[in-house]
């Protein structure tokens, strides 16, 4: 009987530890916070695209690309909610800074070159295609990959004045 007891006593462990996991999880601000500013990106991006006549597009959704930058947004986020929580002298406030200007100068930078370098390709592989027959040369490339400046600042703005909204918010 003690065997069984003490096999009853770990799984009841094991699953309170589960359950402890995903509760922390779950009420994470700094985890919370980022996920939701880049869901609200994505959907801003949506709505302007559907604003601006672009069509109803669910690529905008989920996609790279467009107003404003949810990857911005997202690294933003996270990095003033460390700041704000951790504080702003922090090693983690420091990480994510770091890590908010990779992915920012990413955005801007190099996925916007590679963006406009598929548009110059997608232009040859169309003329091309007057000479060629079309399964030969395959589909097109996506153009919209990278963000201009602007797109990025948007998204930038869009994910501090979201965490501070959150935390302010939360702390009411």
């Amino acid at each position: 009987m003690d065997c069984y007891a003490c096999a009853l006593e770990k799984e009841l462990n094991a699953g309170r530890i589960i359950n402890k996991m995903f509760t922390d999880i779950f009420t994470n601000e700094t985890l919370l916070i980022p996920i939701c500013a880049w869901a609200l990106a994505q959907i801003l991006k949506f709505v302007i695209a559907l604003i601006k006549g672009e069509g109803f597009d669910l690529n905008y959704l989920v996609g790279p690309g467009g107003m404003p930058s949810a990857h911005s947004a997202m690294v933003s986020a996270l990095a003033i909610s460390v700041g704000i929580i951790e504080g702003f002298g922090s090693t983690l406030f420091a990480i994510s800074v770091i890590l908010a200007a990779i992915v920012i100068y990413d955005s801007a930078g190099v996925r916007q070159s590679v963006g406009q370098q598929s548009a110059v390709l997608n232009r040859i592989v169309r003329e091309l295609k007057l000479r060629q027959p079309r399964d030969v040369l395959g589909k097109e490339l996506r153009e919209l990959v990278g963000h201009t400046p602007f797109q990025v600042i948007i998204g930038v703005v869009f994910g501090i004045a979201f965490a501070c909204l959150w935390l302010f918010l939360a702390n009411l």
